[in-house]
């Protein structure tokens, strides 16, 4: 018998989460499309059809979360998408501190508190996929974007992250990896030069890896990138 897993996306009502819930759906996984929104996460459940569901869930907040995983309770993939990018043409000089906060916040921290509450289901079961959704401005190979300073540490923050949860979690059947998506066009990027579906490939290749995949790793597809 085959086992149906489940996914629970972040951020997934719009742009690339909801590409990524959509993917995921067409292979026939359970997806929880989740979203600070409660309407628009279940708008977009209903848009994919039968077996998604929708949950609110706003990863900045420790009660929401909470909620949110009492609601649906364990699952077997979790993708950490919510994202902000609020300080695109500002410099690390001038950018206003609480907008780096805001960003670290959301993309660091958020992805964080909501690991903090479905990866330990994933141990205890002894399966589990962990993508963060992460970029290539927060990477050190590249050189941090300071034209995004606040968005580049927090993602940054993010691939650190990454790497801890994947060395806590080794040797446990679960595995955690960020994924660089390119350029995605969607609200924060409206010019953008990839499609959210085209990107979305990439985000369920390192949700679906295989029993003794990479973990800690930095990914494009099925290629390792360096951090």
């Amino acid at each position: 018998m085959t086992t149906v897993r489940t996914a629970l996306v972040t951020g997934a009502n719009r742009g690339l989460g909801r590409a990524t819930a959509a993917r995921m759906h067409g292979l026939g996984l359970r997806v929880v499309v989740a979203a600070r929104d409660a309407q628009a996460a279940e708008t977009a459940a209903a848009e994919l059809g039968r077996g998604a569901r929708a949950v609110e869930l706003a990863v900045t907040d420790d009660s929401s979360v909470r909620r949110a995983r009492e609601q649906v309770g364990p699952v077997d993939i979790l993708v950490n998408n919510a994202g902000v990018l609020e300080d695109y043409g500002l410099d690390p000089l001038t950018v206003p501190i609480g907008l780096v906060e805001h960003h670290l916040a959301v993309n660091a921290l958020g992805a964080w508190r909501v690991s903090q509450a479905f990866v330990p289901d994933m141990v205890e079961r002894g399966w589990g996929r962990v993508v963060m959704v992460s970029s290539g401005t927060g990477a050190f190979s590249n050189g941090l974007f300071s034209g995004a300073p606040a968005y580049s540490v927090s993602k940054a923050a993010l691939n650190g992250l990454t790497q801890m949860l994947a060395q806590h979690t080794e040797g446990t059947g679960v595995l955690v990896n960020a994924v660089n998506p390119g350029l995605v066009r969607t609200r924060m990027r409206p010019d953008a030069p990839r499609t959210a579906e085209d990107a979305s490939a990439d985000v369920v290749h390192a949700a679906t890896l295989p029993d003794g995949g990479p973990s800690g790793s930095f990914l494009r597809g099925a290629r390792l990138l360096d951090w």
